[in-house]
Parts: structure tokens; C-alpha cells; sequence
């Protein structure tokens, strides 16, 4: 799109001459200067040009805008800019329901292109998506660490399927030392935050358990609601 740009533009600037050229002859004796005629027409051809460039590099890279807007966000909050605020969110909840779409198709070269940078700017939600891949593999190589991270971040922001999913591994032993006792807590987070699957971790976690290791996970809970999930 780049080098077309630069094509585009010096097949202007010979159009120009062009227009000078025959400006000498049309405006010769009048009160219109043929240079003002030329340097007009080429400004406004440069200013056309400039702005076609721009806008195919803003199509080259689509993550370009939501990154720059998302990077907006706290100072709309800060300035208690509601509404600017709910276009961005707007923005990445449209991009997440194309990647996340894509990944339900198999397709997993455009889930990944459209959730990574969604997951990389802090969106909960591609960040649970994040997650999944790498713990089934799917579109990026299998990698139980990875998907922990990122379970962990969407976690904090207190994203219930993240609280889940962490639940699940611990229960399992994921990337991690296999602990009913943290299996217990993070799927009981989930379910008090009102998804389904976290009753069933919570539950299978808790038949391995003894009364005071199942008290533990409880008050282990408790105090992670109270730190808004953060360092649990």
C-alpha cells in the first residue's frame, strides 16, 4: 500500500506540471498568478495523497486504532468520561466477539491475531480466552505456565470463568502442584460470582478434603474477595 502511495504520488506531481504549463497559457495576462493556480492544486493533490497513506496504514495494522484508543481508558476514567469510556468498551468488546467467534470456527490464526492485543492491553475477557488456547493448545503450542498467567490476570479483575479455570488447574495439577485446597477456594470464588462450573470444582475439590482443609479454602476465599482477588 506504501509504495502504491508513492506511485500515486509522483503520477500527481506530473499531472501538476502539467497544470502549471497550461496555467502559463491560460492565465497569462490575467489577474490570477499561475504560480498561486499551481501551488493550490499541488497542496491539495499532496493533502489527498497524505491522507490515503494514512489511512491504508491504519488498515495494514486494525490493532492500531484500538490500541491507541484503549490506552485512552484510564484518563477517561480519571476524567470521569463516561461516554468516551463506553465507546472504547464498545470497541473491544466488538474485536473480542470477532476473535473469540473465530476461535469457536477453528479458526485460530484470526482468534489469536484479534485477542492477543485485546489480552496485552488488559481486557479480561480475551485474557480468559488467552488462557484456554494455550491450556488446550489450540492455535499456540500448549503451555500450562502461559495459560496460568493469563487465567491470573483476567482473575484479578475479578473475570468469574478466570477464577474457574484456576480452580480446574490447581484441582488437576496444571502448571502447577495439584492442591484441592486452592482448587476448593478459586472454584468457590467462581460460583460466588455466579458461574455454574465453579460449584462443580469446588465440589469435586472438596470430596478429596477433610472438614478443616475444606474450612482452610473457605477463609481462604474470603480473604481473596477482600483483596479484590489480588495476591491470592
Amino acid at each position: 500500500m506504501l509504495i502504491f502511495g508513492i506511485i500515486l504520488l509522483i503520477f500527481t506531481l506530473n499531472d501538476d506540471i502539467l497544470h502549471f504549463l497550461q496555467s502559463v497559457t491560460i492565465f497569462k495576462g490575467s489577474d490570477f498568478p499561475p504560480l498561486t493556480f499551481f501551488v493550490i492544486i499541488l497542496f491539495m493533490k499532496i493533502l489527498t495523497v497524505t491522507l490515503f497513506l494514512a489511512f491504508a496504514v491504519l488498515m495494514a495494522n486494525p490493532h492500531m486504532t484500538w490500541s491507541l484508543n484503549l490506552e485512552r481508558g484510564p484518563d477517561a476514567l480519571k476524567n470521569n468520561d463516561v461516554l468516551a469510556f463506553d465507546k472504547l468498551k464498545t470497541l473491544a468488546e466488538g474485536n473480542y466477539h470477532k476473535g473469540y467467534g473465530a476461535y469457536r470456527k477453528g479458526d485460530y490464526v484470526t482468534a489469536l491475531r484479534e485477542l492477543r492485543p485485546l489480552a496485552e492491553q488488559g481486557y479480561a475477557l480475551a485474557q480468559t480466552s488467552m488462557g484456554m488456547m494455550y491450556r488446550s493448545g489450540r492455535g499456540v503450542p500448549k503451555n500450562y505456565e502461559t495459560a496460568l498467567k493469563w487465567y491470573r490476570l483476567a482473575a484479578e479483575q475479578g473475570h468469574a470463568l478466570a477464577h474457574t479455570m484456576l480452580g480446574f488447574m490447581y484441582f488437576n495439577g496444571e502448571g502447577v502442584i495439584q492442591d484441592n485446597i486452592y482448587a476448593h477456594m478459586w472454584g468457590n470464588i467462581g460460583a460466588s460470582n455466579r458461574n455454574e462450573p465453579g460449584e462443580r470444582v469446588r465440589d469435586m475439590a472438596a470430596k478429596r478434603m477433610t472438614p478443616s482443609e475444606i474450612i482452610k479454602a473457605q477463609d481462604l476465599a474470603s480473604e481473596c474477595i477482600k483483596k479484590n482477588y489480588k495476591g491470592c
